[in-house]
């Protein structure tokens, strides 16, 4: 039985006019089963800030809340072949790029960076869980500096990623000489999590300029911060894709953040780290 194909035009009425264009974010991360992190949580936090999200999926991982159990990287061709046929196709206003896993992949991915230099890129390495378990090859943070970062419009590391990049534990006594360093690479950079004395900190530093920014907030202490870094980064991607400046994307992207963390905090969620609210604007009753 033969089947008859149907063109775009071949449905289009004079009625409908299509002029709208998305602010599109591209995300190339992998997939869990908690919708707390990875693609998941990248999607949810990407249409909270008003972008669209599509997705190029790298791995599947299998995790409850208590600790990840399995990682099953997917062809790097496949990875790829998923990107190439929304970015040719469709186009991206901003990419966002979480878990690789393989340094194949980082070098892959990086070449395909370089076919869309004016797409801008933040990248999250997603080198640690929320229970310290180290999530990549060791080969990949290499990967990870040379190929990929230079790149980057912005790159997202937390604390103890940060560490593992720069060799040695990064502290506000040498956030300094350690965000120099991490700029180094060619991109700027965003460093979360820092907690001297209780406090939480983000530092944030724009190559090219002198000195860094400290960002502080209050501590929310709860364990339902699965996914904070993957959900921080993506937003910040789609306030890019919306046409806003760098600090102005990270400076909404922390606000977002902060807001799904404390609204996330009121609920029961497994018996380990749960997500954060993504949708708590939309949750009016409970604010």
């Amino acid at each position: 039985m033969s089947v008859e194909k149907i063109s775009v035009s071949d449905i289009m009425g004079d009625d409908v006019k299509r002029v709208e264009v998305y602010p599109k974010v591209l995300v190339i991360a992998g997939s869990e089963p908690l919708g707390s992190a990875g693609v998941q949580a990248d999607i949810k936090s990407i249409t909270c800030c008003g972008a669209y999200a599509a997705a190029s999926i790298t791995c599947i991982v299998n995790e409850d809340t208590t600790a990840v159990k399995e990682i099953l990287p997917l062809p790097s061709d496949l990875v790829i072949g998923q990107a190439e046929s929304f970015l040719s196709d469709v186009g991206a206003s901003s990419i966002k790029i979480g878990m690789l896993f393989t340094e194949e992949l980082i070098v892959k991915v990086a070449a395909l960076l370089r076919r869309y230099p004016h797409i801008p890129a933040v990248i999250d390495p997603v080198m640690v869980n929320a229970t310290g378990q180290r999530l990549v090859e060791l080969s990949a943070i290499e990967a990870y500096k040379n190929e990929l970062f230079p790149l980057a419009t912005l790159i997202t590391p937390n604390a103890r990623e940060a560490s593992l990049l720069l060799g040695h534990e990064m502290t506000m006594e040498t956030a300094g000489n350690d965000m120099e360093e991490l700029c180094g690479w060619g991109s700027s950079v965003i460093v979360k999590s820092i907690r001297p004395d209780g406090r939480q900190i983000d530092l944030f530093k724009e190559t090219g300029k002198d000195g860094y920014e400290k960002i502080e907030k209050q501590m929310v202490r709860t364990p339902n911060v699965n996914g904070t870094g993957c959900t921080f980064s993506s937003s910040i991607a789609a306030y890019l894709a919306r046409g806003f400046g760098l600090r102005d994307a990270v400076h909404r992207a922390e606000d977002y953040i902060d807001g799904a963390i404390r609204t996330g905090a009121r609920y029961l969620f497994g018996k380990g780290f749960g997500p954060v609210c993504h949708n708590y604007r939309l949750d009016k009753d409970r604010l």
